[in-house]
Formats: C-alpha cells, structure tokens, sequence
C-alpha cells in the first residue's frame, strides 16, 4: 500500500490530469491516452512535497450529485441574468453584498465553494476572510441578501460539509 501511495500519491489528480490531457489535443488515440497518463503520473509526483496533506473525502459518490446540482444552477443562473440585463434598466437593479459565515474549515472544500459561487453567473467570490470563516460575494441583482447567504448555505455549503467533512 505504500509503494502505491508513493507511485500515486494522488489517483483522482492523475485521473483528471489524464482526461484533460486527452481533452486538450482534442484527439482519443492510445498516444495521447499514454502521453496524458504519464503527465497524469508525473505531475503529482513532483508536486507531491508541496502538498501539506493528501485530501481525504468522506462521501466521495456524493460529488456527481453535487456536479449535477452546479451544473443546473449555472444554466438557471445565466437564464436570470439575460433577464435581468435584458430586461431591467440600470437603476433598477440592486447589487449587493453578502457576507457568507462558513462552518467549512477544510481549505479545498472553500475553494470549491468559493469556485461554485464564482461559476455561477450574476455572483462573484470577492474574498475570503483571513482566518476562512466567511466569503465575501457580490451580487448583480440582489433584494435580500439574507436569503442568498441562505441559499448559499444549504444548497452548496451543506453538500460540501457532507463530501468533505
């Protein structure tokens, strides 16, 4: 088992390093499945000091669910936005800013949601508190930033805490 940790100190990274590669030169050939592979071996290796602990996800399986869930957001999201810059004047519209407290305290399960948030048109990931315990996120069109901070909440943070955490 240690031998396999050391050769791949990161699966899931080889595996997404290998699919980008095959992504990238936009051709699935055995040459470019190796080559991807071997970058996908390579690259997690020599990154391997730089990385202060190996991640270790409790609910693995729940991250497709989680995937799906972004992916209808980001099409519902960019469905409001065109509506919103389409159809309602300037002064009309209230931007606002939402300050997200988070219980998440693993740094990739805030990246992830920081990303998440960011990804999702008509809200932006402006920054993160010193110490990781609140987002700050701007908001194209907001009315009660209560009820984004809410959403942001139970919609994502909550599925992050049960993939992470």
């Amino acid at each position: 088992m240690k031998l396999m940790h050391r050769l791949l100190p990161h699966p899931v990274l080889t595996l997404l390093l290998t699919l980008t590669w095959v992504l990238i030169v936009n051709s699935f050939t055995l040459n470019s499945l190796v080559f991807g592979f071997l970058l996908g071996l390579l690259i997690p290796f020599l990154t391997q000091p730089f990385w202060p602990q190996q991640l270790r996800m409790k609910h693995p399986v729940k991250i497709a669910a989680y995937i799906l869930i972004v992916i209808w957001d980001i099409v519902v999201a960019n469905i409001t936005v065109a509506r919103i810059v389409v159809f309602k004047s300037n002064a009309k519209r209230q931007p606002n800013w939402v300050t997200v407290p988070l219980e998440l305290r693993t740094p990739e399960a805030i990246t992830v949601l920081a990303g998440t948030i960011t990804m999702t048109p008509g809200t932006v990931t402006a920054d993160v508190s010193a110490e990781g315990h609140a987002l700050l996120v701007h908001c194209l069109d907001c009315d009660d930033p209560d009820a984004v901070r809410d959403e942001i909440k139970e919609r994502y943070e909550r599925r992050l805490m049960e993939i992470f955490e």
